[in-house]
Order: structure tokens, then sequence, then C-alpha cells
């Protein structure tokens, strides 16, 4: 539960690295809680209300999705920090139809093992053997 919870605490930290762990961990919790909403709001029936498909439940992903953006976002760049790239590469998602591919691809590389331009190493590995 830690891993999951570690980007709220470091809320709008662009700087640094973030672990493998770290990322697909909150990325598993959205997943948990965006479920558990939408089974929350079928179990009140909020698609069945005659004011519009699931109203209830698009605004309480709403007030999800506001709240968490910026974690997202700052994990997301943290990880891109992580494999010695600049944070600007979260830009490549909006490419259409490829962009998406192409961040989740950079999301399950492994990162620079020691320290690099943006921190050390987060996984506590060794130092680099050149400085």
């Amino acid at each position: 539960m830690d891993w999951m919870l570690m980007p709220f605490r470091r809320y709008a930290d662009f700087s640094g690295r973030s672990q493998r762990m770290e990322y697909w961990m909150f990325t598993l919790f959205n997943v948990i809680v965006v479920a558990a909403i939408f089974l929350i709001t079928m179990l009140l029936g909020g698609f069945s209300s005659g004011d519009g498909p699931g109203t209830l439940f698009l605004v309480l992903i709403g007030i999800y999705a506001l709240g968490t953006i910026v974690p997202s976002i700052a994990v997301t760049v943290r990880r891109f920090h992580d494999q010695d790239k600049s944070g600007w590469f979260y830009l490549l998602g909006f490419i259409p139809y490829i962009g998406g591919l192409v961040v989740f691809v950079f999301m399950c590389i492994e990162g620079t093992n020691g320290s690099n331009r943006f921190g050390p190493d987060p996984k506590g590995g060794h130092a680099d053997i050149f400085g």
C-alpha cells in the first residue's frame, strides 16, 4: 500500500526519480479506485436515473481525476528521469494513435543503474564506478 500512495506524498514533485514499482502500483491503485467508483455507482442506481447515462459516475470520476492528475503526471515524469530522459517525454503521449503505446513502453523499461543527472538510484543501487 505504501507504493500505491507514495505519489500522493510527492504530490507535485517533478524532480528526482521513481522506480517502476512506484509507477505501476500507483496505476493499479487508480484502476482499483475507478472500479470501486463504478461499482458504487451501479449499486446506487447511478446508471438507471433519468438524468442521463451515468451522471453520478461522471461526476465522481471527474472529481477523482482532478485530484490525481498532478501526481499522475509527476510520477510519469520521475519515471522518465529514472531512465535519464527529460520529463518533456511525457508529451509523447499526446501523439495520436501511438503516443500512449510509446509512453507505455518507456514506463516498462528499467531505469539507469546508479546515479544519473536527475539524482541517485531510487533502488539504492551501487554508486557508479566512474564517479
